[in-house]
C-alpha cells in the first residue's frame, strides 16, 4: 500500500531553517510530480511549490528565493528546504505526489500534514 509520511516540521526561530520530507516505503516506479501546500489558521489552502515530471520547478511570490522543492527518486522522497523563515510562513504543510504505479498507471497522494511554527 502506497502512502506518504510528511515530516521536519516544527518550530524554528524568525530566519531559521527547515526541511520538510514527504517519503513513501510503498511500491513505486517514480515520483511524477509534487506540490507542497500549506494552510494557515483561517486562511485558504495555498499551493507553495511543485515540480514537475520534467524537474521544473514553480513558487508561490512569496516564498521564491526562499523555498526549494526537490525529489528523489531512488529515495521515494519529496523535499521542501525552506530557509530565512518568517512568521507569515507559520502554517500545516502537506504535500500532494503523483506516483507512477506502473507504465501507464499514476495515482495521486496526499500527506497527513506536518505543522511548521515560526516564532520568537
Amino acid at each position: 500500500q502506497v502512502q506518504f509520511v510528511e515530516s521536519g516540521g516544527g518550530l524554528v526561530q524568525p530566519g531559521g531553517s527547515l526541511t520538510l520530507s514527504c517519503a513513501t516505503s510503498g511500491s513505486i516506479l517514480s515520483i511524477y510530480n509534487a506540490n507542497w501546500y500549506r494552510q494557515a489558521p483561517g486562511k485558504q489552502r495555498e499551493l507553495v511549490a511543485f515540480i514537475t515530471n520534467q524537474g521544473n520547478t514553480h513558487y508561490t511570490d512569496s516564498v521564491k528565493g526562499r523555498f526549494t522543492i526537490s525529489r528523489d527518486n531512488a529515495k521515494k522522497t519529496v523535499y521542501l528546504q525552506m530557509n530565512s523563515l518568517k512568521p507569515d510562513d507559520t502554517a500545516v504543510y502537506s504535500c500532494y505526489v503523483v506516483a507512477e504505479l506502473s507504465g501507464s498507471l499514476k495515482q495521486g497522494y496526499w500527506g497527513q500534514g506536518t505543522q511548521v511554527t515560526v516564532s520568537s
